[in-house]
């Protein structure tokens, strides 16, 4: 039939799309798994090609491999790694266990395109996608050394996200440090706070969570290339394993080293594991922070209103002139997603048997969709919605002028029985604390909490005046 081309293998013969770059066994997994739709992320295609092109090295300098072979070998992988044939990686994620499909899909584009270099056309196989692209490696060791490098390739970005929206918390934290507002606990009124500490905090929670990624990635970086179909090494050279490792760094310039156990390295995917957690707990923070974001701006009439975020779109195809807290939102939905991509991971990482996992698959697609809308959704909230952040000092300071709780800062003066005393009754008559107090203290009814005097009205004003002091520590009058 026109517009197909006729490959054989191991099965049979199967028709190919005449200008695929990919050949019989691709084909066969795109008839195989027509699940989601949807195509191996950037970082895998990269990560698998960056495999190949190095072995070709690896395996020119040994004198196994012809330097003619390699070398068109390596040149297609360089255009590989450039993003010139993304189209041609067809398989989907959803795949047959261990990603072979994956693996074939990449020695077969890597091999029609190295033949094309030397002058041969697609399904000529003038280089052989399994005795040269894939010589001395197996699916079992050059997936998991993928997901380490593809994760490794999008690492410093991921940090960089973290870091810039750490900074952008830290400077509303500083630009916000003068707005004393009600604190709050189990979302009921506690003592004062100034809006930049809450700010200060939330940044200096996301640089942490950015540290534990970073200390998670150390492990990712040992490498179990060479170990191929088991662990056992069958069918490399004896110098492939270290050679490969020193090579990768080369080409990469990311910094990784010899795995001190290749058998650990194909059977366990902790190391992933690992990683994807740390990614998970920056998604709680930041749900959690997005949350503290949609309270905070709640109203602007009817809620807390103490913070305005940047109006970005409208907000109702109903009702005029509503604005809503959509970054907010926005990271709340991409972070529950982040933390379901790491379930998966998870329960996949757990799943492996003997001497291999099977589920890598599922384990490569999810963790670099993590990364992807980590970054994605962490650089948006920083520059489109945080950056943009303004204070409502009067609706804050109001808030707290209405705070009985403030009353905790009158207890080294009349203890704790009192002061709650005080709070039912300032609650129950609407006044202020501190006007009740003043007026109690003017009748002689509060008294001392260790001695039987009255506490007069200057006390209660001291230790009331300064609300910025309550939110420094310390014992106050």
């Amino acid at each position: 039939m026109s517009g197909f081309r006729t490959e054989k293998d191991s099965l049979g013969e199967v028709r190919v799309p005449e200008n695929a770059l990919y050949g019989a066994q691709t084909q066969r997994a795109v008839e195989n798994f027509p699940i989601s739709g949807l195509r191996p992320w950037r970082a895998f295609i990269w990560s698998m090609t960056t495999i190949k092109r190095c072995a070709a090295d690896v395996h020119k300098d040994l004198g196994m491999l012809d330097p003619e072979v390699a070398d068109a070998i390596a040149q297609a992988a360089e255009e590989v790694i450039e993003g010139k044939w993304d189209g041609h990686f067809v398989v989907d994620p959803f795949q047959a266990g261990a990603g072979t499909s994956h693996n074939m899909n990449t020695n077969e584009v890597l091999a029609n395109r190295a033949t094309q270099i030397l002058g041969g056309r697609a399904g000529e196989y003038r280089v052989n996608p399994n005795d040269h692209v894939n010589m001395a490696q197996s699916t079992n060791d050059t997936i998991p050394t993928a997901i380490r490098l593809g994760c490794l390739w999008r690492l410093d970005e991921l940090l960089g996200a973290a870091h810039n929206l750490a900074a952008a918390l830290h400077e509303k934290g500083e630009e916000f440090d003068d707005i004393v507002k009600s604190g709050r606990t189990h979302l009921q009124d506690a003592v004062p706070v100034r809006l930049g500490q809450e700010f200060r905090a939330y940044g200096r929670a996301v640089a942490r969570d950015a540290e534990r990624i970073a200390q998670a990635a150390e492990g990712l970086r040992r490498l179990g290339i060479g170990g191929t179909a088991t662990g056992t090494g069958l069918n490399a050279h004896p110098e492939y394993h270290t050679r490969m490792v020193k090579r990768i760094g080369e080409v990469t310039g990311l910094e990784v080293r010899e795995s001190d156990d290749l058998f650990e390295s194909m059977q366990s995917l902790a190391d992933a594991a690992h990683f994807s957690a740390s990614i998970r707990t920056l998604a709680l923070t930041l749900t959690r922070i997005a949350n503290d974001f949609r309270l905070l701006s709640s109203g602007p009439s009817t809620g807390l209103d103490e913070i305005r975020l940047p109006a970005v779109q409208p907000g109702s195809s109903i009702m005029p002139g509503k604005v809503n807290p959509v970054l907010a939102e926005m990271l709340n939905q991409s972070m529950y997603h982040v933390i379901g991509c790491d379930t998966t991971v998870a329960m996949a990482a757990a799943a492996g048997q003997l001497e291999l996992n099977v589920m890598m698959p599922v384990i490569a697609h999810d963790l670099f969709e993590m990364m992807q809308v980590t970054i994605g959704s962490v650089d948006a909230f920083a520059e489109k919605c945080v950056r943009g952040v303004r204070a409502n000092r009067e609706k804050a300071e109001g808030w707290l002028e209405k705070n009985a709780i403030v009353v905790t800062a009158l207890n080294p003066l009349i203890g704790y029985s009192q002061g709650a005393a005080l709070v039912k009754e300032a609650l129950a008559s609407n006044r202020t604390v501190g006007r009740l107090a003043t007026e109690k203290a003017d009748r002689g009814e509060l008294r001392h909490r260790d001695e039987d005097r009255p506490v007069t009205a200057d006390e209660i004003g001291r230790a009331l005046q300064d609300m910025r002091k309550l939110t420094e520590g310390g014992i106050t009058g």
